[in-house]
């Protein structure tokens, strides 16, 4: 999880989106994640601003595919980020609740990065060579049609959404801009992106085509293809023959990138902007505005999580009405109750089939919960701090992680959690720890969300130098005494527990790293020490130009136990303190961090172990583990405990 690698023509979909820190952005197709990635990226262009307005729901269908989507988003540690799983081709109406009343959320930014046959891969992906067949785009049109649809219903008007392939078989490109352009009658036109990205080589969208079978037979219109053969070609397939319509298309704006323009792989972008609402949503807002009228805070029935949108706009009977009034009523009842105690469960089983785990609810921490108040004067919390936007995952019991979401996700999870599957949201702001009880605060910092709350915090910061950062990254439990005489001054008048170490870059000295860095750490009575997951470690001494391995290679040689003792040592510091190198397990539901306590992830655990054995330093890991276990006997034990 140290590097992530992209293919460099998958990167263009995110960039053609125009991202603002203020867009709602919708990724329909996210897992693995990598693109989610650049859009959580362009949401946070403000460093300084920890609660960006916008934020990014990832979808995918597959379950487990989610769990690695998760990973990916987790790294970037976001409060701004949702991931679902649903059918893309019928993911819901989401509802926001605006100034009291409930809205219809449309999206200003999607991705429309559409399941395909891969057949730009090539150069890459042997199994392309075995086993394409032209029959692959035929099965796939139109599943990527009514994912494209979902995507245009679900957008703002004014917004942009880009749909993109890594296939360059035009039926799954062109003829899906063509057939949705046709059937969306002037509300949506494709974007002249020519002036974007500059020295991208590409190639305009292509206007005709012809159809071809497994067998090797062509057709050139709909007309010709036979009775038998029209379930599998469909209309939709064929282009456009009115050459006026053809025209207003105007699809040569789509991209079109070879792998003979600039070494990558082959692909297919086109950008939509809408212009008005769909001809089969045009009576949409008429519907939103009877409703909330009628019944209060009822969901819009007009939503169809599972045929997609297309029977929006017929009215119901008064009949159906009366029916769908007494369903809503009985359903508000117990929506509004377990609003009221801030609380989002999964969807019930009868409306939605669920397929993979079952996720725990998210629980947000009611306004007078007398967890928060120990915390609040523990960190000297500013007043501005946004508590109603701390959850959990723990509906009964002790809470043992606190979580953090921006006060717009926090609105989409409380309006919606009857209709969607939540898989994961949420950044990890403070852990249990029981040894921090006696100290006035049984909750430590984690890393993971240290930058969104350390400008919300007041007290517990000790600012240290370049020399101080490198010994806390390097040394597991180092003593007091090795630190600078200033470091050693400001511990001194502080309580035991958790605190935050800040560098500040001094730019007079232009050789050391001029980039600040935040740090969860831990005072015990003899020692300081940081509480940073590995990967993160091993990324910032990388970044303040140690040579990691040198280090470790050098301690490999000082150092010699008998390999009883390393073992021993080595599951006494993973079970006493890596605590933070043990999260996100991709495989199994603690990846989401339902379990409270996880372990390595195999993802993880393989990258490491790659990186471990390359640098030959499995040997020396063991003996620095063993290392701390003898040095930090003689230190207060409960320091080692999360």
């Amino acid at each position: 999880g140290n590097i992530s690698r992209q293919e460099a023509v998958s990167m263009i979909p995110p960039l053609l989106l125009n991202v603002n820190p203020h867009h709602k952005i919708l990724d329909m197709c996210a897992a693995p994640g990598s693109k989610t990635a650049q859009l959580i990226e362009m949401l946070h262009a403000d460093m300084n601003d920890p609660f960006p307005k916008g934020f990014v729901i990832a979808n995918d269908v597959d379950n487990k595919r989610c769990y690695l989507l998760v990973h990916q988003a987790k790294r970037l540690n976001s409060p701004c980020i949702m991931v679902v799983n649903h059918d893309a081709s019928s993911i819901p109406n989401l509802q926001i609740d605006v100034d009291g009343r409930k809205e219809v959320l449309f999206y200003d930014r999607i991705l429309c990065d559409v399941p395909c046959s891969g057949d730009g891969t090539m150069r890459k992906n042997i199994d392309v060579w075995k086993k394409w067949t032209t029959q692959n785009s035929l099965q796939l049109h139109g599943l990527q049609l009514r994912i494209a649809t979902r995507g245009v219903e679900q957008l703002a008007e004014g917004g942009r959404m880009v749909y993109s392939t890594c296939s360059l078989n035009p039926i799954e490109n062109e003829a899906v801009i063509a057939s949705l352009l046709e059937k969306s009658q002037g509300a949506l036109e494709l974007a002249d992106v020519s002036s974007e990205l500059p020295g991208l080589k590409r190639m305009p969208g292509i206007t005709k085509w012809k159809v071809m079978l497994k067998d090797g037979q062509w057709f050139e219109e709909w007309k010709d293809v036979p009775s038998n053969r029209q379930t599998q070609i469909r209309p939709t397939m064929f282009p456009v023959k009115d050459e006026e319509k053809l025209k207003a298309m105007n699809l040569e704006r789509c991209l079109r990138i070879l792998p003979h323009h600039q070494n990558t792989g082959g692909f297919f972008v086109a950008v939509l902007i809408k212009k008005s609402p769909m001809p089969w949503n045009k009576r949409q807002p008429k519907v939103h505005q009877k409703l909330p009228q009628k019944t209060g805070d009822a969901e819009v029935t007009a939503t169809n999580s599972d045929n997609g949108s297309e029977r929006i706009t017929e009215e119901p009977t008064l009949d159906e009405n009366e029916e769908s009034k007494k369903k809503q009523e009985l359903q508000n009842s117990d929506t509004e109750q377990s609003k009221k105690e801030g609380v989002c469960g999964p969807p019930p089983s009868k409306k939605m089939k669920l397929f993979g785990f079952k996720e725990d609810p998210f629980v947000f921490l009611p306004e007078d919960d007398p967890l928060f108040l120990p915390i609040q004067k523990f960190y000297a919390l500013d007043p501005s701090f946004p508590k109603m936007n701390l959850l959990t995952r723990t509906q009964e019991g002790k809470k043992r992680q606190l979580y953090m979401v921006s006060k717009e996700l926090r609105n989409v999870l409380l309006n919606n959690s009857e209709k969607m599957k939540v898989i994961n949201t949420g950044i990890k702001v403070w852990s249990r720890n029981s040894d921090g009880e006696q100290f006035g605060c049984a909750f430590r910092l984690a890393q993971e969300g240290i930058y969104t709350l350390y400008p919300f915090i007041h007290a517990r910061i000790i600012n240290v130098c370049i020399e101080d950062v490198k010994i806390l990254l390097t040394q597991e439990n180092p003593f007091l005494s090795k630190f600078s005489s200033e470091t050693q001054k400001k511990v001194k008048d502080m309580a035991m527990g958790s605190i935050v170490l800040k560098y500040d870059p001094d730019p007079a000295k232009p050789d050391d790293l001029q980039c600040p860095i935040v740090l969860c750490g831990w005072q015990g009575k003899t020692s300081l020490r940081a509480f940073v997951p590995k990967n993160e470690r091993l990324h910032y001494l990388r970044m303040m130009g140690v040579e990691v391995f040198k280090a470790k290679r050098k301690e490999e040689e000082s150092e010699s136990k008998t390999g009883e003792e390393v073992q021993h040592g080595l599951t006494q510091t993973e079970e006493g303190m890596d605590v933070e190198d043990k999260e996100h397990d991709l495989v199994t539901k603690m990846e989401a961090e339902i379990g409270e306590e996880s372990s390595h992830s195999p993802v993880e655990n393989s990258a490491m172990e790659v990186e471990n054995k390359i640098e030959d330093l499995d040997q020396s890991g063991k003996n620095a583990n063993s290392h701390v276990i003898q040095e930090s006997k003689d230190t207060d034990t409960s320091n080692m405990k999360d």
